[in-house]
């Protein structure tokens, strides 16, 4: 597609180069992207009608909205669809804003940050609350992983303060933000708002994807609490109730299983859970998931990915250091806890199971070496955290 500046659309409209940009702003034409700080206007677009010429009332920019909007907001995490048939999904969709939010999910959730925030930039400003929420939330996460963090933080911090924005918006897009900021929180690992509603209240109104998705975070939020079987059993539940339909949420409970099983110690539970994530996500390469709980999955991508997948694996562990140095810049100022940021993954999934209470046999034979190299994987780190003893790891791992 050809693009054109700012100046020659205004010239070609007969407007001023502000107007153009505000129309830019506000979402208003058709296909735009923005390169750096400059907009590129695809050349065919045609000029927005001038609200002030219209016979009809004009909305405001965040109208009531009902629960259409639901299904407007993260459109790909909502949609059912046969695992290695993810983009013939997406060119389905009818063109505009939600394909495009669509699309911008795929990158996310394939490793491909960078593309991500290229689409997801279109619409932080997006007068439609649900792309605006989804591009937001996209673009946090996107700038985790390519260590953008004042971007990230922008972003979170539009998510945390829209519940108080407006007091007399639609319940369901109070919904939607309700869920991002509690999905943000926990996700991250930071503390919830103080007027943050129950679960229990938004929960029900939310489409079965998206729903799947929360139980997925209300059961990552449990495991956080150490409270295992209620998290594996939120799991179990919500997959049987029908959310292997939809791929990215089915992904993603699937984790929080493994990371459940293995802090009870039920290795086989957790590899079933495992494969049963890496059958679904494998055919669309849908990978971002196993980067970001790499640390919390006890050593089973060690264990199981690598021996079979070994290509697979090197990209999981590149988005594992990627998404980690990006998390632990918003997560350790916040919360003073220094989660440990200068081992290797296999020191830090060694250093985990330890922290759980692991002996170094067990250590050795889930992750199939021998217990003098688990030994000295343990004393590596102990020397680079500068510790003496074993029991001092717990300050340094993730929960």
């Amino acid at each position: 597609m050809e693009y054109i500046t700012v100046q020659d659309a205004a010239k070609k409209w007969n407007i001023s180069n502000r107007l153009v940009q505000k129309y830019c702003a506000e979402g208003r034409i058709d296909g735009i992207r923005k390169f750096g700080k400059s907009w590129g206007i695809p050349s065919d677009a045609v000029k927005p009608q001038d609200p002030r010429k219209r016979k009809i009332p004009i909305p405001p920019q965040h109208p009531p909205l009902g629960q259409e909007v639901l299904s407007e907001f993260m459109p790909l995490i909502n949609t059912p669809f046969q695992p290695g048939s993810c983009l013939d999904s997406i060119r389905q969709l009818e063109d505009g804003p939600k394909k495009e939010i669509a699309l911008t999910e795929y990158y996310y959730f394939s490793g491909q940050p960078e593309k991500a925030i290229q689409k997801a930039e279109l619409y932080l400003t997006c007068p439609n609350g649900a792309y605006r929420l989804s591009a937001c939330w996209i673009y946090a996460y996107a700038n985790l992983s390519v260590g953008q963090i004042q971007h990230a933080r922008y972003a979170l911090t539009e998510i945390q303060t829209t519940l108080a924005s407006n007091a007399a918006k639609s319940p369901h897009l109070h919904t939607i933000e309700a869920f991002v900021v509690f999905a943000s929180s926990v996700l991250l690992h930071l503390p919830l708002p103080e007027e943050m509603p129950p679960a229990q209240e938004f929960l029900p109104l939310l489409p079965p994807g998206l729903r799947a998705f929360a139980l997925y975070v209300q059961a990552h939020y449990l495991y956080l609490k150490g409270e295992y079987e209620k998290s594996v059993g939120l799991v179990e539940a919500t997959i049987t109730m029908g959310a292997a339909q939809y791929p990215i949420p089915a992904i993603y409970l699937h984790l929080v299983a493994v990371m459940d099983y293995m802090s009870l110690k039920q290795t086989q539970r957790a590899e079933h859970h495992l494969l049963v994530a890496w059958e679904m996500a494998r055919p669309d390469d849908l990978i971002e998931g196993f980067g970001e709980h790499h640390g919390l999955l006890g050593g089973m991508l060690e264990a199981i990915i690598k021996p079979g997948w070994p290509e697979d694996f090197k990209r999981i562990i590149a988005i594992t250091y990627r998404f980690s140095a990006g998390w632990r810049k918003i997560h350790n100022p916040v919360t003073g806890h220094d989660v440990a940021d200068d081992l290797t993954t296999t020191e830090f999934a060694v250093a985990m199971l330890a922290a759980r209470g692991w002996t170094n046999q067990e250590i050795a034979q889930h992750l199939k070496i021998s217990s003098h190299t688990v030994k000295r994987y343990i004393s590596i780190v102990l020397q680079k955290l500068n510790i003496c003893h074993r029991h001092e790891l717990k300050k340094y791992m993730l929960k």
